[in-house]
């Protein structure tokens, strides 16, 4: 039988030792199905971006498990989470951390460049589908500073898709964006999932965005309330 979950995350809590000890995660259970799209909730200091971390590999210093597709990846090595990541999730932040002299089409490509699996040709002519995918490819010969902050945003969910990941991660994906482009970069994450079987996890405050997802986890002083 198919495992129809992406990810599972059991028990986990986090502290910070500095300056005091605090607890900031307590407990927090919850499986994403694959192809669903959930967005995390909460006030400023809730958790939920070091949620997103914890999730994401990124920060390895917590109690309990997570696993993604089946594979347990609590207490792996940093070179193994490094190319876990690389192959496996993908990454939307507020800020599209685009490099601004290089051209979109190069940004799209670095990602699948570094996991190295394919031709550079092969990479190529992927970057130019998701940048279609996306309504962008117009725009492949530019360089990256050139775009506006809505294309630029388009050209980030692109580089996170070149590795064709299970998981789409976003932290604050819209924060920096007009209500128009917000809608944009919706509609793509909600296509991404319902026809690509995707998975997508972001931390939001908009609200309208959250609600329009899946589903809504809400933290509230670490612990998941919803």
């Amino acid at each position: 039988m198919e495992n129809t979950y992406a990810l599972k995350a059991t028990g986990i809590n986090k502290f910070f030792h500095q300056p005091t000890e605090f607890q900031v995660l307590k407990d927090i259970s919850f499986e994403a199905k694959k192809g669903e799209f959930l967005s995390l909730v909460g006030k400023s200091g809730s958790g939920k971006s070091t949620l997103l971390y914890v999730l994401s590999t990124m920060d390895t210093d917590y109690e309990g498990t997570l696993s993604i597709n089946d594979e347990s990846l609590t207490g792996k090595g940093q070179n193994e989470l490094a190319a876990f990541r690389n192959a496996n999730i993908g990454f939307v932040f507020q800020f599209h951390y685009l490099l601004p002299e290089f051209t979109t089409l190069d940004n799209v490509m670095l990602p699948a460049l570094k996991l190295g699996r394919k031709s550079k040709e092969e990479i190529r002519q992927s970057a130019l589908d998701k940048l279609e995918l996306l309504e962008i490819k117009d725009q492949a010969h530019k360089s990256a500073n050139k775009l506006s902050g809505g294309q630029q945003q388009r050209v980030a969910i692109a580089r996170a898709l070149i590795n064709d990941p299970a998981i789409i991660m976003g932290d604050e994906p819209t924060g920096n964006l007009d209500s128009k482009n917000t809608d944009i970069v919706f509609d793509i994450f909600r296509q991404l999932a319902k026809y690509r079987g995707q998975t997508i996890i972001a931390v939001t405050h908009d609200d309208d965005f959250a609600a329009k997802s899946d589903r809504v986890l809400e933290l509230s002083d670490g612990y998941m309330v919803a």
